[in-house]
């Protein structure tokens, strides 16, 4: 048994967009107990992350991302290339366990969007759950 959303969300430049509640709605709306949900965002210049939404924390690994590919390098792609590298060193897709019907994520796990190109875009996430009841 399978089961489909997307959910679209504006999402600033360089901001991380908290949607596991969106998510956790989403497995429920499956009817799905025992299985795999599959977050998976649609972009390039994109990322999910899966870590504890925490101001400082979130800032700290901006800065980091920043001294590994940096906005003021010049790049052969000189639009965005920084916002594609981010992108795929964070990767656009995770995979939760399911069990009795909740996203199987640790206590201070947070499902979260990025934006990692230079404006603002409408990202789209589409969560696939996958299994039985």
């Amino acid at each position: 048994m399978g089961y489909s959303e997307t959910i679209k969300i504006k999402v600033k430049s360089q901001e991380f967009v908290d949607i596991t509640e969106k998510v956790e709605d989403i497995v429920k709306e499956s009817d799905i107990d025992t299985g795999l949900c599959n977050v998976f965002s649609k972009g390039s210049t994109s990322a999910i992350l899966i870590n504890e939404n925490e101001p400082m924390l979130l800032e700290d690994l901006k800065k980091r991302l920043e001294k590994i590919a940096s906005s003021k390098d010049l790049y052969q792609h000189p639009e965005n290339a920084y916002s594609h590298i981010r992108s795929s060193l964070l990767g656009n897709n995770h995979t939760i366990p399911v069990a009795d019907g909740k996203l199987a994520l640790g206590i201070w796990q947070q499902i979260m969007v990025g934006n990692l190109d230079r404006e603002t875009r409408e990202r789209e996430v589409v969560v696939t759950v996958v299994g039985g009841s």
